[in-house]
């Protein structure tokens, strides 16, 4: 069970990050996640989106460079430790992960996480199997 992750790569120039959040406003896509890393010529964009098909096409109509990628979203504690669970379960079955970033949500007894690895199998296995709780499409578009 995995969810998609949309990444978007920008020109690293002033206004191009407002242009696409404005792009995906107007069309009445909500961000749900995300994480911007920039090199000198250029940013990544990770999104995680509650209508993703609609949000693909509004951006290949406007010229952006995407790629859909799957990974594993995750509900955690919302206390000391919860994400450390979950990075022991991955640990202990031998899983590195390759980066992560939180959701944009406000709950008093959750987090939320997207998880990037080489193996979304093994890695949804482990973390089942320690107790912990994936997300689907439905949760995404229901945050």
């Amino acid at each position: 069970m995995t969810i998609k992750q949309l990444t978007v790569f920008l020109k690293n120039s002033k206004g191009s990050l407002v242009e696409l959040t404005d792009v995906l406003a107007k069309n009445d896509i909500n961000i749900r996640a995300l994480s911007l890393a920039e090199t000198q010529e250029f940013g990544i964009l990770r999104l995680i989106v509650n209508d993703m098909p609609k949000a693909t096409a509004i951006l290949e109509q406007n010229d952006y460079l995407i790629k859909a990628v799957d990974v594993i979203g995750l509900r955690i504690s919302d206390a000391p430790g919860g994400l450390s669970v979950a990075l022991a379960a991955l640990d202990k079955a031998d899983i590195n992960v390759e980066y992560m970033y939180a959701f944009m949500t406000c709950s008093s007894q959750y987090a939320y996480v997207a998880i990037r690895v080489a193996d979304n199998e093994a890695a949804q296995k482990a973390l089942v199997d320690a107790g912990l709780e994936l997300m689907t499409e439905e949760d995404v578009a229901d945050l």
